[in-house]
């Protein structure tokens, strides 16, 4: 941990590489920018999580990785520990209310990412992950005249999302009385998003359920268009 004064303040670095810089973005890298330290605080936008959770959310993170960025963050205030009330009585990481500011850095950043022609197509896209890339992709002119509440459910993950007035709302938890429940894995639900996979051949294969309106379910798959690819310049 590298420890830096600015006036008569202590800021603890997470990391003992700096950029020295006295730009306040190159600071905020010194902070949050690395490995893997962006993508904890995507995996605990949607609320607290075990360190287990944390686990299957990023599968490639050795677990040694994923326990230093956590200590990481947590020095420098962006992440906090808390244990819960019984019976439960587990420790879960979550994020401080300094650190939930990221979430529109993360926003941004995914919309910015999603135009690059360079993205892997067919990488896995984890549960939290999918969610927050309808926060991201959702398209109000898609949504004009509709008023919907949906129940996501991901096995035991289950998320109310409702569309409303041109807004979007997700948050984790049961929905009551969804006009519609759509049952799948992030993978399956994705491909019908973001790949156009006839909700009719993913309904007979079975790789997705549905409860509820039909209707509703079609206009839910057409509310997050992919921005445009970016145009690279020509190589001379």
């Amino acid at each position: 941990m590298n420890i830096r004064t600015y006036g008569d303040k202590l800021f603890f670095m997470a990391t003992t590489r700096t950029y020295d810089d006295g730009c306040a973005a190159a600071h905020a890298l010194d902070l949050v920018g690395e490995r893997w330290a962006l993508l904890v605080v995507r995996e605990l936008l949607l609320g607290p999580k075990r360190f287990t959770d944390l686990r299957a959310g990023l599968p490639n993170a050795s677990p040694n990785v994923l326990a230093q960025r956590l200590r990481d963050l947590e020095e420098v205030g962006v992440v906090r520990r808390r244990k819960l009330p019984p019976p439960a009585a587990s420790r879960v990481y979550e994020l401080t209310d300094w650190g939930k500011e990221l979430e529109p850095v993360i926003i941004r950043l995914g919309r910015w990412g999603a135009r690059s022609p360079s993205k892997p197509r067919d990488a896995a896209l984890g549960i939290d992950s999918l969610i927050l890339s309808f926060r991201t992709m959702f398209d109000s002119d898609a949504a004009e005249g509709l008023e919907a509440t949906y129940e996501l459910r991901f096995g035991d993950d289950h998320f109310r999302a409702e569309v409303a007035e041109g807004r979007f709302e997700v948050e984790r938890g049961s929905a009551e009385r969804p006009d519609a429940i759509i049952e799948a894995d992030s993978n399956a639900l994705a491909r019908m998003v973001y790949e156009g996979r006839p909700l009719a051949e993913a309904l007979r294969s079975g790789d997705v359920k549905i409860e509820g309106d039909g209707s509703a379910v079609e206009r839910f798959l057409g509310l997050f268009p992919l921005p445009e690819p970016a145009t690279l310049a020509a190589k001379t």
